[in-house]
């Protein structure tokens, strides 16, 4: 009989407010972990179960909100509620069909929808966001959302903070906690306790979940996750449903100008129906049925599944977007600002020399650029590290200096930072002297340097003339006692020498800049790297008209100059992170999308300020955290696959808005003027809804279609005022051929109620479905412009069952007549005669639209907080905040 192991008691995690009033030790012991080993991964596992996971918000595809976005039409509740009236007043047969094609409308529309949130679902599971904790006693990549109460945290520059951590270890911490207490500035972080009841924003002894590491490294021990951290709390009482994109916002604009268009036909429909003595039931049920009828029910639907099916096109070409609205902006862009490293270069950096100062060694040299890291143990590489120091890290030249770096004691780090673009340590040698190392940007280095030998500058320029990454080493003895740094102290430096890199462009990248010219897309280079050495790599890829800026240059100019100095500019060169986002932003007041590729903690502010953000799985936190867009591959070429595809579903998308607004505002305008002289409805409310329901269904094939050439070759952008022209254009034409039905229907055939409405019926599905084909393309449809398979299919597909569905078995049921062979021979030459005035039309339109001007974005509040939100998500059910602690 085998005996169980006892349960082991559960863990109580202490809270910030809690952990900020004790010392570090004292948390410790409180959560039953050694600060140097860390969680075992069983104990992990055990506490993940107790806890669950470090996540605020759920990602995963959800019924019933699918299923409520399909059911809050206003105009849907009234048509059921006309229904239920019909029904009760004995008209039950209509009340019934009226039911089943709603019901079915719904049903078409929810199984469309949530599929595309399926995809939604399973493409934010493929981005990843990872931190470095202690597991086992080694320094482990581990997703966020793994996290439990006790384990132990590395912190390092440009990280979001990825739960509440009382630090235990601080090297001149500095965090950005404006998304949870708004202040802007970062606030000095250490190691102290603080009073009980101390508020949130003065806890200085503690790191906060949701914030941003703004300079420095530390070490912590995680207090509290998921919705018990303070984020959380914050998250949970706040919408944290996505923000609208432009697309999104053009949707809604282009609804509401549906809604007064639908209101302004009901209300005059139902009031001529009445004036003439009709029953007020059916004139209700007639106008309610014309509003629906006028709006594109399907259009979520066919919005979801153009995404859904472009998401996964995305996905192959290693294309992520964090939601799928995101892939229309990107087809948005015709500005590209990007990084030069990695995206224009091979990003392989790669150590080539150094170049020694005079009385310097070269052995010298590359010792001190060792020296100064923040990495002091040799297997930290393994999890972290900048990309120039593992370059040096990996050189042959590294290798014969590990034995002289044994006989060095790292005492103090002031660790790299933007604005100062340097780091500096003190280390102290086998003879205990201390010696102040400095390794950073050259021009910032040389000038705290004295004494500088001219041989050194024109070793510089020439260095950069070649297109080479360069940092410079300097050194400065001190006093012994001496044990903290700080940035008073990168003075009087003598400088040792200069560590030189290459990396070079990469071989398709002049091809993908071709490309994205072709696409209407001006690339920009935002770097922070010296301007010739950009300027040289832009030169070697073909941009020659690459003039160029720095950043005390862009400092000192007005937004009006910047907006007019990018219009000549390439080239921005050591740019400060919010000289960056001031580029960004200046460039959206003045042109259409802007987008931003970058993936350092210094690219953050301009990544919120573009239109897209884009960055790429390997980027730091806030990179990605920042960006709309990931990219599985660093690559301008993966890029401008994703532009295309975001161009491609826009372009199918408003195939669908324009030819449904168009046809159906014509349909609908002619059942207002039938009103007028006949002495029945033109059509049943149940065959308005059949109507709408058989044509709508067609158009689920549009996703599928070919687009031509010239419109994937500019950005594409809501404009209402151009599909408010178009429907006024070529609505009345769709009118035209309904009153030469009309009159065919009551002068040559003579027909009844029944017939007539058959007729008509037959004739506007099919010129509203076939006219797509028309629509589609500003070339001649099937000769120049060519509709794929699908489309074509269920296009002729609903045609021909509308033909013969007066002639079926349900046609008494549904208020059909069989028709005379003489009406298809009619309607087949006013179908060609339609097609052909639409052509005529087109060449007029086309030749007389102006294009509209680009609309500033402008994003609504708590725009950070929300999308930080999404970084703390699971597929598992949304989690909760509980009161009091755990």
């Amino acid at each position: 009989m085998s005996v169980s192991a006892p349960a082991q008691p559960a863990v109580l995690a202490p809270g910030v407010m809690s952990a900020a009033a004790l010392s570090g030790d004292e948390v410790l012991r409180e959560l039953g972990v050694v600060a140097g080993e860390g969680l075992g991964g069983q104990e992990a596992a055990r506490r993940q179960a107790q806890f669950g996971p470090n996540a605020v918000a759920t990602h995963r595809a959800r019924v019933f909100p699918v299923l409520w976005h399909q059911l809050r039409s206003p105009l849907l509740g009234l048509l059921v509620a006309a229904a239920v009236a019909s029904f009760l007043v004995g008209e039950r047969s209509d009340a019934v069909i009226i039911g089943l094609i709603v019901s079915a409308s719904v049903g078409l529309g929810f199984v469309n929808e949530y599929r595309a949130e399926k995809a939604a679902e399973a493409l934010h599971s493929q981005i990843h966001h990872q931190t470095v904790a202690l597991r086992d006693g080694r320094a482990t990549l581990v997703d966020v959302t793994s996290l439990v109460p006790g384990d132990v945290v590395e912190l390092r520059l440009g990280d979001i903070v990825p739960a509440d951590l009382r630090l235990l270890e601080v090297t001149g911490l500095e965090c950005d906690e404006s998304v949870l207490t708004g202040e802007s500035l970062p606030v000095d972080k250490n190691i102290a306790a603080v009073a009980a009841g101390t508020p949130l924003a003065e806890q200085s002894g503690c790191a906060l979940m949701g914030t941003v590491v703004r300079t420095g490294a530390a070490r912590g021990v995680v207090v509290a996750t998921g919705a018990h951290a303070e984020f959380g709390k914050i998250a949970a009482g706040l919408d944290t449903h996505p923000l609208d994109t432009e697309f999104q916002v053009g949707l809604r604009r282009f609804s509401l100008l549906l809604v007064y268009v639908a209101g302004a036909l009901t209300t005059s429909i139902f009031v001529i129906n009445v004036v003439l003595h009709k029953p007020i039931i059916d004139a209700l049920l007639f106008s309610l049925a014309i509003a629906v009828g006028i709006t594109p029910q399907l259009l979520p639907a066919v919005v979801s599944t153009s995404l859904a099916a472009g998401s996964r096109r995305m996905s192959r070409r290693k294309v992520l977007v964090k939601r799928l609205v995101c892939i229309e902006d990107l087809g948005d862009v015709d500005v590209l600002f990007t990084d030069k490293t990695g995206t224009l270069t091979m990003g392989r950096i790669e150590y080539m020399r150094a170049v020694p100062a005079d009385g310097h060694s070269s052995e010298a040299v590359v010792r001190w650029g060792l020296l100064s890291t923040e990495n002091a143990a040799r297997d930290a590489q393994d999890v972290g590290g900048n990309p120039l120091d593992q370059a040096l890290w990996r050189s042959p030249a590294a290798a014969g200096e590990w034995t002289a770096l044994d006989g060095y004691v790292q005492l103090a780090v002031l660790p790299f930072d933007h604005e100062r673009r340097m780091i500096s340590v003190l280390v102290q040698g086998r003879d205990g002297r201390s010696l102040l190392v400095t390794k950073g940007a050259p021009e910032t280095v040389l000038d705290r340097c004295v004494d500088v030998p001219p041989g050194a500058r024109n070793a510089l320029a020439a260095e950069f003339a070649a297109g080479n990454r360069v940092i410079a080493v300097a050194t400065r003895p001190v006093d012994t006692a001496t044990r903290s740094l700080g940035p008073e102290d990168e003075r009087e430096l003598s400088l040792a020498g200069l560590l030189v890199f290459l990396d070079p462009p990469k071989q398709n990248a002049a091809t993908a800049l071709r490309r994205l010219a072709d696409l209407g897309i001006a690339v920009k280079v935002v770097t922070g790297d010296n301007a010739a050495v950009a300027a040289k790599v832009c030169h070697d890829l073909g941009l020659t008209d690459a003039g160029a800026m720095t950043g005390s240059e862009v400092d000192v100019l007005d937004d009006a100059q910047l907006a007019e100095a990018i219009t000549r500019t390439t080239v921005f060169a050591r740019v400060s992170p919010e000289a960056k986002a001031r580029i960004v932003h200046a460039q959206r007041l003045s042109r259409g999308g802007v987008a931003f590729l970058g993936d350092g903690v210094n690219d953050a502010l301009a990544l919120h300020a573009a239109d897209v953000g884009i960055s790429v799985d390997s980027a730091t936190d806030v990179a990605k955290d920042a960006a709309d867009v990931i990219l599985l591959e660093k690559d301008l070429n993966v890029l401008a696959d994703g532009v295309v595809e975001g161009r491609r579903i826009f372009a199918n998308t408003i195939k669908y808005v324009l030819m449904g607004t168009s046809s159906n505002f014509g349909n609908m305008a002619s059942a207002a003027g039938a009103s007028l002289f006949l002495s029945f409805l033109p059509m049943l409310p149940s065959q308005i809804l059949l109507n709408n329901l058989l044509y709508d269904s067609s158009q689920l094939a549009i996703p599928t279609d070919n687009v031509d050439e010239d419109q994937l070759r500019k950005p594409s952008h809501w404009d209402i005022a151009f599909i408010r022209r178009f429907m006024l254009s070529f609505g009345p034409l769709s009118s035209v051929f309904d009153f030469v039905t009309f009159g065919v229907m009551l002068w040559v055939f003579h027909s009844g109620p029944a017939q007539f409405r058959s007729g008509w019926f037959v004739e506007s599905l099919a010129t509203q479905t076939l006219v797509i084909f028309a629509i589609r393309t500003r070339r001649i449809p099937f000769f120049r412009s060519h509709p794929s398979l699908p489309l074509t299919l269920a296009a002729l597909g609903v045609v021909t069952i509308g033909a013969v569905l007066p002639a079926t078995p349900f046609a008494h049921t549904l208020g059909f007549q069989p028709l005379p062979g003489g009406f298809f021979a009619t309607l087949v030459g006013m179908i060609l005669a339609y097609l052909a005035l639409i052509e005529i039309g087109k060449r007029l339109f086309y030749g007389a639209a102006v294009a509209a001007p680009p609309v500033p974005r402008h994003y609504a509040g708590h725009r950070h907080l929300r999308r930080r939100a999404g970084r703390f998500s699971t597929a598992g059910p949304h989690p909760t905040p509980v009161d009091g602690e755990p």
